[in-house]
């Protein structure tokens, strides 16, 4: 068994090349968008609570950061961290691509809110061309769900303020709410994060009330890659959350196979770990029909008495959907998954 903590659309991410760091810039740059002019004119409403907002101090995996002024130019480096900004109503100057379709591409719940305007892209997962990021003079720089390194933090931190990994957490396992607020409270949006969040909840809990039989019942969330081998995601990645805010849990043997970690690779000698009342695989035509002709996987109980379910990446985008899991695609991904998981007796 392998394990590792990277992110979590491997599909897609095991077939990307890496992408070598560009040369940081000589010089430092300090963080852009000071406080705001004084006027003699009576502020709005809206622009004295925004002002009231600041400064805020938030802590994060490698110290804190504290906020002097609302940011104007705004760099995302997680995975999924544009969003949350986006749903609080901000573009990202600049964004990381992380599945060779650029981060604003084809995602049918933010596709609207990029509009014409797309960022700038400024690396490639978790390795970023500093070079980019400063040439867009950003005064905020969001590290969520992502895994950046405190010698990235630091050479960041000369650029812009930095926002990065929620504490406490291992990377890219932190959950959708404590990131959600993290990006709202550096942007000074709290009230406007929390109707989000408490938007999201009553979705969730809707599901819940119309399903009670899933409480309780345990799931696994996994994807084929190649014939005979297969990733089991975190009970903390964000697909495996998704489900469980519906009323799934996880069994004690899937917990203690993965662990601290928030993906692991398996053998078919090991698909012992996958069985639950429900089993989700993600993945293209190609690796579910590979799994479904798996003599060991033909075995399993939860194949032979079909409590399995194979939600594609793409096409609809439901894979990307659970991963991204934010305030913005999971109500695209409970619209979508909700009915497939009801069709299962």
């Amino acid at each position: 068994m392998s394990t590792g903590t990277r992110p979590a659309l491997t599909r897609i991410v095991r077939n990307i090349p890496r992408v070598a760091v560009a040369a940081v810039a000589a010089f430092a740059l300090t963080a852009c968008g000071g406080g705001a002019e004084k006027t003699e004119s009576k502020p709005s409403e809206g622009a004295s609570a925004k002002s009231a907002a600041f400064p805020v101090t938030i802590e994060h995996k490698y110290g804190s950061t504290t906020i002097d002024a609302e940011p104007k130019k705004v760099v995302t480096l997680g995975l999924s961290d544009q969003d949350a900004v986006l749903a609080l109503g901000v573009k990202p100057v600049g964004s990381v691509d992380w599945f060779k379709e650029k981060p604003y591409g084809k995602w049918p719940w933010a596709k609207e809110l990029w509009g014409s305007t797309p960022p700038q892209i400024v690396g490639e997962r978790d390795e970023y061309n500093m070079e980019k990021i400063a040439a867009l003079k950003p005064d905020l720089i969001v590290a969520q769900y992502s895994g950046m390194k405190k010698e990235q933090y630091e050479t960041l931190s000369k650029i812009a303020k930095v926002v990065a990994q929620p504490k406490g957490h291992e990377d890219y396992q932190a959950p959708w709410q404590d990131m959600t607020k993290q990006i709202g409270k550096a942007l000074g949006k709290d009230a406007e994060t929390e109707k989000l969040i408490a938007g999201i909840d009553a979705r969730f809990k809707a599901v819940r009330d119309k399903h009670p039989e899933w409480k309780g019942k345990t799931v696994t969330v996994g994807e084929p890659y190649e014939p005979g081998k297969f990733s089991a995601f975190s009970p903390k990645d964000p697909k495996v959350i998704f489900l469980s805010e519906m009323g799934f849990t996880t069994s004690e043997t899937y917990r203690k196979a993965l662990g601290k970690e928030n993906i692991a690779d398996l053998s078919s000698e090991r698909l012992d770990v996958m069985e639950a009342d429900r089993t989700v695989w993600l993945g293209t035509p190609e690796t579910e029909k590979a799994m479904k002709a798996d003599p060991l996987y033909k075995k399993t109980k939860v194949h032979q008495e079909k409590r399995d379910l194979f939600l594609p990446y793409d096409s609809p985008d439901i894979g990307a959907a659970l991963s991204f899991n934010t305030v913005l695609s999971i109500p695209y991904a409970i619209d979508q998954v909700v009915p497939m998981l009801e069709a299962i007796k």
